[in-house]
Parts: C-alpha cells; structure tokens; sequence
C-alpha cells in the first residue's frame, strides 16, 4: 500500500496535517488537494479538535505548489477528467476553516504551495522558509484574494506583480511569518501556539475569526456593530463567575 499523501496525526485538542510528497517537494497533486480539502472538513466537524497545523513533509519544502508533471499530463489528454470541487476550493476552505489554522513553514513554500500559507491564520517559520508568489509570471492567477489582508497592498502587489523570491527575515517583517525560529524549534513553537489556542474559550476563538473573515473591507463602525450584534446574540459572553473564577476563588466576592 501507498503512503498517504498527507498524514494526520492528533496529538489531544490539535490536529497536525502533513504534505507528505518529499520526493517532489509536496507538490500539489490533485489527490493531495483531495486529501487535505476531505481532512480539513473532518476536522472542521470535529468537536474535539480546537486547533490545525500544516506542515510539510522533508526538510526542503512546505510545498512546491502545483504538480506541474501532473497538470502536463492531464493538458494533454483529449479528454482529461472534470476537475473535483477540492481542486478549486479547497485553499478557500482552508481560509474559511472555523477552527484556527498554523502553519509550520518547514521550507521553500512556492506557487500555490505560497497561496495555502497565505491563506493559514498563524505562520511560523525557519531560516530554511522562504516564498514565492508565482503564478503570474506563468501567465496563471491567484493569492490577489488572501495575500493583501495579510501583509497589505503595496507589498502583496510587489510579490505578485514579480514573483521573486521572499527569504525568511523578510517575511518575518513583512508579516509573511508571525514567527521566526531554529529550524530545530519549528515543531515546538508550533505546537506551543497552538495549545495555547487550544486552553481558550473555542466559541469565541472560531467567532473573532468568523467576524474577522466577514468584516473584512467594512467601516471600522460597521466592524464595531457587528461585534456588539454578536456578543448580544450568537456570541454571547458566559457569566462573570465563570471568567473569572480563578480570580475570585482566590480573591473572594466582595
């Protein structure tokens, strides 16, 4: 039997996903987008879940992005396979996953192995990260919807307009990376982020991120509404006792 092309394992509240092609530096296949769109749903269902990282497999690559053999291959047939919905959606369902999404930036994430880390809510990476949004400069599209939200439109626009090479310190400026470390801390740090998610109140983790999402080119006061509709409907805060219960066992009422 096969190995996977991506791995799941649990370890307690988090899930960790991982691109598992080393030989081709994780290169996007359509069973890989399969695969990962089919977990990511799993997960997203999955109550006891609280937080996913997404890793890659190998010390090279998060991922290459696209499987340019595969794609070659299936350009030639005269009569090539309907693409599957994953194949189109799946780095959209990656965005709107409700749980929080960290990825492990382990290596080169190019192409649209670029695209699925600008669409991760948490990227940690290594001296070993670097990326390249690519797909212009192959007369292709994509990221002009995730990447600006996540490092604003000046520097979005220069890395997809050029395509070049993003090393890991500046991506760690740029906001590309919210952390950089070791490469023999990679692992750690993640897995630290995301247990620290993972003690907090998960209604209201996947809520900010819901209204985040669904704010995004509103009015500062529009955002400012929808909070307050929030907190006074489907978000609404647990008892005083209940937030704060360390504080006042100890402390005591008064």
């Amino acid at each position: 039997m096969s190995e996977k092309v991506v791995k799941l394992d649990n370890i307690g509240p988090i899930s960790i996903l991982t691109l598992n092609r080393p030989k081709v530096l994780n290169a996007l296949s359509r069973e890989v987008q399969l695969t990962l769109n089919n977990y990511i749903n799993e997960l997203e269902n999955d109550d006891s879940v609280k937080c996913i990282v997404i890793t890659g497999s190998g010390e090279k690559a998060f991922s290459a992005g696209g499987d340019i053999h595969e794609m070659d291959k299936l350009s030639q047939m005269k009569t090539p396979p309907d693409d599957h919905p994953s194949s189109r959606w799946f780095s959209w369902n990656i965005l709107n996953c409700k749980k929080p999404t960290l990825g492990a930036i382990n290596g080169l994430a190019f192409g649209g192995g670029a695209l699925m880390a600008s669409t991760l809510d948490i990227r940690i990476g290594t001296e070993n990260s670097s990326f390249k949004f690519l797909a212009a400069t192959y007369g292709r599209l994509n990221s002009s919807w995730s990447l600006p939200s996540q490092i604003g439109w000046p520097k979005a626009k220069e890395l997809l307009f050029t395509g070049r090479q993003v090393l890991s310190q500046e991506a760690y400026e740029i906001g590309l990376l919210n952390h950089l470390v070791d490469k023999d801390k990679l692992m750690e740090k993640s897995m630290e982020i995301a247990e620290s998610i993972s003690k907090g109140d998960s209604r209201m983790i996947q809520g900010i991120k819901k209204l985040m999402l669904e704010n995004t080119g509103d009015s500062v006061r529009e955002q400012y509404n929808k909070e307050m509709r929030a907190v006074n409907s489907w978000l609404k805060p647990i008892t005083v006792q209940e937030s704060f219960k360390t504080f006042l066992d100890k402390k005591g009422s008064k």
